[in-house]
């Protein structure tokens, strides 16, 4: 019996690992986000260290896709909401804000195939953040902008009765120690980030052992998404 050298055993085991990874599906998504919390993320350090370890363990984020797919399911038009509850201020520079409980809300009109994909999604895209979760609901989801218009960072996210996100772009009112900054950044990996004011903030669920209702804070980002794998 002939025996195969060790070159050409690793060039098989080489030949067979580049096939495998060719036939996986390519994931391509993209489209809008918004998120708030409940701790300011646009301010000065005197509120940011005023609210640290007072506020900000609890957020709701949420994605619509307008196009894509994800691991070869196609994805066009749905979205995924997630809430949190961390064991201290999400984004706190020195002190980690884990263990994080969450809980996911996703497009009823999804199927099968394309919940299971949703929830993968959210997952690699949230920065560890959805490693827990500890419910999953499913319910209509809608994402809107003002004029349709993104920029104007004025949006309404609805996700049935269980949570909401309204925001308006800051304006000079907002600025009261006038050297505010991002002073946290968004919970997830977005693109073209705008800080935004929260008029609504709510989660009214089951699974995290609370709810909340934090309007009127400069605690929200509208963002656009687009990742590739």
């Amino acid at each position: 019996m002939s025996r195969l050298s060790l070159t050409t055993v690793v060039s098989l085991v080489s030949l067979g690992t580049l096939g495998f990874g060719a036939s996986l599906p390519r994931s391509s998504v993209q489209g809008e986000y918004v998120e708030a919390r409940t701790a300011d993320v646009y301010t000065g350090p005197c509120f940011a260290n005023g609210e640290v370890d007072l506020v900000g363990d609890l957020a709701v984020f949420g994605w619509r896709v307008t196009k894509g797919t994800w691991q070869g399911v196609n994805l066009d038009g749905l979205a995924v909401v997630a809430a949190v509850k961390a064991s201290a201020t999400l984004g706190d520079r020195f002190r980690t804000a884990f263990p994080v409980k969450s809980i996911l809300i996703i497009d009823e009109r999804a199927n099968l195939e394309q919940r299971l994909a949703l929830k993968g999604f959210a997952q690699r895209v949230s920065k560890d953040l959805l490693q827990n979760i500890v419910r999953v609901d499913y319910q209509p989801i809608s994402l809107t902008f003002d004029d349709g218009n993104l920029h104007t960072a004025a949006a309404t996210l609805v996700a049935g009765t269980l949570a909401k996100i309204r925001t308006r772009a800051i304006d000079d009112g907002d600025h009261i120690c006038h050297n505010e900054e991002v002073w946290y950044e968004p919970l997830t990996e977005i693109d073209h980030a705008m800080p935004a004011y929260a008029l609504a903030n709510e989660y009214r669920g089951q699974g995290l052992g609370t709810t909340w209702s934090s309007p009127y804070k400069r605690s929200a980002f509208v963002a656009s998404f687009q990742y590739r794998d």
